[in-house]
């Protein structure tokens, strides 16, 4: 029989409970601790999926010498010295997106989990969507090759709330966390890296201390561009867009919904074994661990989409 993979879960927030719900219907996995930022709303989640241990610190669930491995869905600013911290301490580590939020930060995840040998991974979730695994499918068989990518990333936030409306502990951020995704996404299915980046962004909101409007412009080796608008201004619709302008085709991703330029439906219900974007991220964490082997969306293979955050965040401080 395959030995039960062991796992701490760090964050009970949206995110957490998006991956208790995919672990869920993965066989051979089990949440055995919880941890939280606050102890009470953290044990009625526990309570809620039949999690055991319920801790406020990441390091007593560390200690526990059954878990395997950790996901974590922390504020952003924890994510790098939590995932060295859960390397160190001899567990695998899926990191929500971001890696970092800076490109320090970034190198230093890489670097240990070189030194541990620990399989290491990063939420960039996108890579795992049956709408772009379609498409990504199409470019690996040769049928399609990317000239252009136009994605909108639109919210309406003008407080520290999450997808659940509750309040935040931390500030979200337009270039660290979601430009990540397209970032990543764009050289990940042009097959190029990106050569050449241009940011601009809006006004600095006066409570939040962040840019609410930003608009991005990439470019890859292989001549392929993208141009990516972000806000929290928006108000509605909600949500990212992805608009392929390829050679052979047109087709536009509204989360796993895919059609093509004439907004024909395209049917993906079949390209994975589920619908779920983060309950795919997660069985690729956990068949990786199980095979001994480098996961999609590994630490190793998203860090150039964080050198070019850097490189932005730089052009972006010099304005």
């Amino acid at each position: 029989m395959t030995k039960t993979i062991k796992v701490a879960l760090a964050g009970a927030g949206a995110f957490g409970i998006k991956h208790l719900d995919g672990i869920r219907k993965i066989d051979g996995v089990e949440v055995v601790s919880l941890v939280g930022r606050r102890l009470e709303p953290t044990q009625e989640v526990a309570a809620q999926y039949g999690i055991g241990h319920v801790t406020t610190d990441l390091a007593e669930a560390l200690a526990l010498p059954e878990v395997d491995a950790v996901i974590l869905c922390t504020p952003t600013q924890m994510h790098a010295a939590q995932a060295i911290q859960c390397m160190q301490a001899g567990k695998h580590v899926q990191v929500e997106i971001p890696l970092a939020d800076s490109w320090v930060e970034a190198q230093a995840v890489l670097d240990v989990q070189q030194q541990t040998g620990k399989v290491a991974m990063v939420g960039h979730t996108r890579r795992f969507n049956p709408s772009h695994q379609w498409v990504h499918k199409k470019i690996e068989a040769g049928a399609f090759h990317i000239q252009q990518m136009d994605v909108q990333t639109y919210f309406f936030r003008r407080t520290n709330m999450n997808a659940l409306g509750q309040a935040r502990s931390w500030t979200d951020h337009l270039l660290w966390h979601h430009a990540a995704h397209t970032v990543d996404l764009f050289a990940y299915q042009a097959g190029s890296p990106i050569v050449k980046a241009n940011a601009v962004q809006g006004p600095i909101h006066k409570d939040l201390g962040i840019a609410m409007d930003m608009s991005i412009q990439l470019k890859a080796a292989n001549g392929a561009i993208c141009t990516l608008s972000l806000s929290f201004n928006n108000d509605g619709p909600l949500g990212t867009f992805f608009r392929y302008i390829g050679d052979t085709g047109t087709y536009i991703a509204r989360y796993d919904d895919l059609v093509n330029g004439k907004e024909e439906k395209i049917d993906v219900s079949q390209v994975d074994v589920s619908m779920n974007g983060i309950e795919l991220q997660d069985r690729e964490f956990f068949a990786a661990i199980r095979e001994g082997r480098e996961p999609n969306s590994s630490v190793q293979q998203v860090l150039p989409c964080y050198r070019v955050l850097h490189e932005l965040e730089q052009q972006l401080n010099a304005d």
